[in-house]
């Protein structure tokens, strides 16, 4: 049993399978102009992707926004059993109960979004020895450690952030670039300070 819970199928981006992986996709408009924040979701041992996608909708094997184009893959000996329990489940179980949650939460982009419903899983799955994900902690872990399905998806991800910049600087000078640079400081600081400041303000 335990050597059959640490096999993971094979990743197979062509069929958007990717067993018990993170994956992330670029986000059009904010990813532009904000090439690190995008659209996550978390992954079955099938390799079904799942993705709170709006409002008391968690999306299955439809990934908002297109296709993955960074994945981490959890190792099978990091599967680890639910809080709060004395026996031990699936990976599979705790997303369940993820899913049936945010079935009944209220999507909103800044205080309750993607992100927050794949630190919730990890939280539930003691991913990593620890259950203090959030929104902060899970978007560096993809920035540093996510790996890219292909060059098209770097690509993809960073070419139209070149064009805005490049368009942007010529026809608007330093004032284009000083406006870019407060939109991202913004967006990245509402989220910090929602996330160690105002602990209440981003749910989980």
């Amino acid at each position: 049993m335990e050597a059959e819970r640490s096999q993971l199928s094979q990743i197979d981006p062509k069929r958007a399978r990717f067993p018990c992986c993170i994956v992330w996709t670029p986000i059009p408009f904010i990813t532009w102009l904000v090439p690190f924040i995008g659209h996550i979701g978390i992954c079955r041992e099938d390799g079904v992707i799942l993705d709170f996608a709006g409002p008391n909708f968690v999306s299955v094997d439809n990934f908002a926004f297109g296709a993955v184009a960074r994945y981490i893959q959890v190792n099978g000996d990091e599967r680890y059993k639910l809080l709060g329990t004395q026996v031990e489940a699936t990976w599979d179980d705790a997303l369940k109960k993820g899913v049936q949650e945010f079935q009944n939460r209220s999507y909103n982009l800044f205080t309750c979004n993607c992100h927050s419903f794949v630190a919730n899983n990890l939280n539930r799955l003691f991913y990593s020895g620890h259950d203090k994900w959030n929104v902060v902690s899970l978007a560096a872990v993809m920035f540093l450690r996510g790996r890219w399905v292909s060059t098209t998806s770097v690509v993809k991800t960073f070419a139209p952030f070149a064009v805005v910049l490049t368009v942007g600087a010529l026809l608007g000078g330093m004032t284009f670039l000083v406006g870019l640079l407060a939109f991202a400081a913004a967006m990245t600081g509402w989220f910090l300070v929602g996330t160690y400041c105002i602990k209440s303000l981003i749910e989980l």
